[in-house]
């Protein structure tokens, strides 16, 4: 009586039927998890790379006085986003790029500070936590000579968010993306120069 149920278990441990369908289920969470944390990885460079690209070509117009010394309307800080904006292939929401032009007195004294409210500066509205911009935009590319700090800024959103892999470094689940320029103005004429 035995002797069958010894058979039928003997046969069942050798089957190895649908073997790679069990081995794949698996494998397959922790092989999905890893593609995705890479691609996000790549896609969060890329996207910074953007973005300085972006400021650096945006800055040049600054640099050699084109926006200073043509229309009054190319002069603004709109139109200086939208000529940030013009280069990031839609990959960011243009309204939510924050920027800041100013001129500094000299290169020594050009200082960036974080441009989002940290720790308890943050306010928490119905359990969610919250941190705001702490920079103010402002627009002011300077006359001829002028030593000129740009900064521009986005929060990026994450999506894989994993214990042990988290690319977010915000409480509200996006990662700061930056690109700061600090030049000297050419020497150009300028009437209406800020």
């Amino acid at each position: 009586m035995l002797a069958p149920a010894l058979r039928g278990a003997y046969r069942f441990r050798r089957d190895d039927r649908g073997v790679t369908a069990v081995e794949f289920g698996i494998l397959a969470l922790p092989f999905f998890t890893l593609i995705a944390a890479i691609l996000e990885t790549s896609l969060i460079f890329f996207a910074s790379q953007i973005l300085d690209s972006s400021v650096q070509d945006a800055s040049r117009v600054i640099r050699t006085g084109q926006l200073q010394t043509g229309a009054a309307a190319n002069n603004t800080l709109a139109a200086f986003r939208t000529r940030i904006c013009n280069n990031l292939y839609n990959m960011m929401t243009c309204a939510n790029v924050k920027v800041k032009v100013s001129v500094v007195a000299n290169f020594g004294s050009a200082t960036v500070t974080y441009p989002i409210q940290t720790g308890n500066d943050c306010t928490t509205t119905n359990g969610v936590k919250t941190c705001n911009w702490t920079i103010t935009e402002s627009y002011a590319p300077g006359a001829g000579g002028d030593v000129v700090l740009i900064q521009a800024y986005y929060k990026w959103p994450t999506i894989v968010r994993l214990p042990g892999f988290n690319l977010q470094d915000q409480v509200d689940g996006t990662r700061l993306l930056g690109a700061v320029r600090v030049f000297r103005n050419e020497p150009f004429g300028c009437s209406n120069c800020t």
